[in-house]
This record gives structure tokens, sequence and C-alpha cells, in this order.
């Protein structure tokens, strides 16, 4: 079944979560590479604070790459490597992006 195209700007006040159901953000914007005309990233504001805590500060998001979104709907999945940022695993921090 394929789904009708639709504009990038549907994605933004998208609420995002990780494939285990935590509330990450709400998509504020959209990182684009206009040369291969492709989404990037997806720009997050009103973070969940426990997730982010003493990474970001108060008027702060971060930008996730879009190679972690597993799904998008209603709200928007992405793989629970955001959850792993606190636990100090393998994955660089760099990829969680800190806009200022």
């Amino acid at each position: 079944m394929n789904a009708a195209p639709e504009e990038i700007t549907s994605l933004v006040g998208r609420e995002v979560y990780s494939n285990n159901g935590v509330f990450v953000g709400e998509i504020e914007d959209v990182r684009l590479d206009l040369d291969a005309q492709a989404v990037t990233g997806l720009a997050l504001a009103e973070l969940n604070h426990e997730l982010f805590a003493g990474r970001v500060g108060g008027n702060t998001g971060v930008i996730v790459p879009y190679r972690w979104v597993r799904a998008v709907g209603d709200v928007v999945l992405i793989n629970d490597i955001i959850e792993r940022l606190d636990t100090g695993s393998d994955e660089p921090e760099a990829e969680a992006e800190v806009e200022v």
C-alpha cells in the first residue's frame, strides 16, 4: 500500500517517542539536505527534561538524526538510543546535537 506524499511541514508539531514508548520531544523543525532532497534530522523542542537533564538548558533543543526514525504516523517513533545517552552506552554522544 503506497501512501500519498505529504508536505515536510506536516512533521512539525508531531510528538516524538522512543520505540519503548518514552516521550522525547516535539518536532519544531526539520534539517534538510537540499542536494539529496532528503530530510537528515528532526529539530526537537519541548523536550523530556528527564532524558536531557544536564545536557541541554531551558530554551535549547536537540537535533535527532533522521536515520534514528523507525516510523512516522500520528507520532514519530525513534530508536531507543536517546534513552541510552544517560547510561553511557557505546553510541557517541555527538549523535544528539545540542542546538543553541
